[in-house]
């Protein structure tokens, strides 16, 4: 049996994490961005994508240079055609995924 205390420590918990990230999305449909900060936005995406990319080629620890995965970085290229050439994002990931997976098993 779930005592009381621990159910409204999990309700709460949950409504401390859910406003957060409800309330901006409730502020910008009434209200609108400034032109400002739309330009900034149209920039994020990108910003994003190519930090997950460094994330995933690039390892390292403190005091030591960074190791570039040779074989992620391989994969990179022909996945960032794929994505320039088709703008299709569910098959960019899915050509990414299955070359990468491919060339982890050859190699």
């Amino acid at each position: 049996m779930v005592s009381k205390y621990l159910l409204l420590a999990v309700i709460f918990s949950g409504l401390v994490t859910w406003i957060p990230r409800v309330i901006p999305f409730v502020l910008v449909k009434y209200k609108g961005l400034p032109a400002i900060v739309e330009r900034f936005l149209k920039f994020l995406p990108v910003s994003i994508i190519f930090a997950l990319i460094l994330s995933s080629v690039a390892t390292g620890k403190v005091g030591n240079f960074p190791q570039i995965k040779w074989l992620d970085l391989i994969v990179v290229f022909p996945t960032a055609f794929v994505a320039f050439r088709y703008r299709n994002l569910v098959g960019t990931v899915l050509f990414g995924v299955v070359l990468i997976a491919t060339l982890r098993f050859i190699f």
